[in-house]
């Protein structure tokens, strides 16, 4: 033990969620049926929105986006975790962590942009009705979508840029599913207590900030249509609080593990858990249940696939 300790780490190991045969095969079963019900969730929104007409707005493209995302962050980890649970020994390479580090990162700085972005388009719609369409063009979204791929990517390899060339030589067990940069910076062979004050400074402002930006705009667009709309005022907070569910499901545990300053174990876990499977599962469910038109466009595609030919 004491010569693995000189030795340069390649691979991580993860120890995982349980140690029970009877546990993991448990959590084999949920973690399946949330990761496909969510692919599925998510790849018919964005198959509904691209081919129904009557979706081919700014809102409806923001969230074919976001469901798109969803997609990606739920694939980052959840194949890995699920297939980790028939493992004795959970591992990951060294390129493969870093790897799956850049994923989580970019997707994840893409999906804060992007809900900052529906919640423009939603403060557009509601807040300036006679002028939704001239703010919020198509060139608009093309700027919100490039805007948060930029803003995604950046973060990531900034984040990258702190733990690339961190010595890794002895300590190679990871107490998660999934490799993030709080528990691999703490692997490292040097004092890292700066470098883990500059990673939680820069996802935790990020977060926090985005977070707070959405808080205001949405209490915002309240405050405007309590006092501009009667009648009509129902329809709108009802997709709104379907925006603020999705924006309390994401940023929760994100702004928990880069903002609290000791957390317990089992609770980051849960969090994780939490984020990586069951948020991309409800994102879809929120904004179809709470979404009369999408309900009547998922409605006319399953009749196109099940080659129903309505009368009128």
């Amino acid at each position: 033990m004491e010569g693995a300790n000189h030795s340069v780490v390649s691979e991580f190991v993860f120890l995982g969620l349980a140690n029970s045969w009877h546990i993991q095969l448990l959590l084999f079963v949920f973690f399946s049926m949330f990761y496909v019900a969510s692919m599925a969730g998510n790849s018919f929104i964005v198959f509904t929105v691209a081919s129904d007409s009557h979706l081919h707005s700014p809102m409806y493209f923001l969230l074919a986006n976001l469901s798109f995302i969803d997609i990606s962050i739920s694939s980052a980890t959840s194949p890995k975790m699920i297939y980790d649970l028939f493992r004795k020994h959970k591992v990951i390479s060294f390129r493969g962590c870093i790897t799956q580090i850049f994923f989580i990162h970019s997707i994840g700085g893409v999906e804060m942009v992007l809900l900052v972005a529906m919640a423009f388009d939603r403060y557009v719609a509601i807040c300036k009705p006679l002028h939704y369409l001239t703010i919020m063009n198509s060139r608009m979204c093309i700027s919100f979508l490039v805007a948060a791929w930029v803003v995604g990517l950046m973060h990531s390899l900034i984040q990258l840029a702190f733990v690339v060339n961190l010595p890794f030589c002895g300590r190679n067990m990871l107490e998660n599913f999934y490799c993030d940069l709080p528990q691999l910076i703490k692997l490292a062979c040097i004092d890292t207590y700066t470098l883990e004050f500059l990673v939680s400074v820069n996802s935790g402002f990020m977060s926090v900030a985005s977070f707070f930006i959405l808080i205001i705009s949405y209490i915002v667009i309240i405050v405007t249509v309590q006092k501009h709309s009667s009648g009509g005022s129902s329809k709108a907070l009802s997709t709104l609080s379907a925006h603020i569910t999705v924006v309390l499901l994401f940023f929760g545990p994100v702004i928990f593990f880069y903002t609290w300053p000791s957390s317990s174990t089992h609770l980051d876990k849960f969090l994780a858990i939490f984020d990586a499977v069951v948020t991309p599962f409800l994102n879809p469910v929120i904004y179809t249940l709470r979404n009369q038109e999408m309900k009547n466009a998922l409605r006319r595609v399953f009749r196109q696939l099940l080659g129903y030919r309505p009368i009128f």
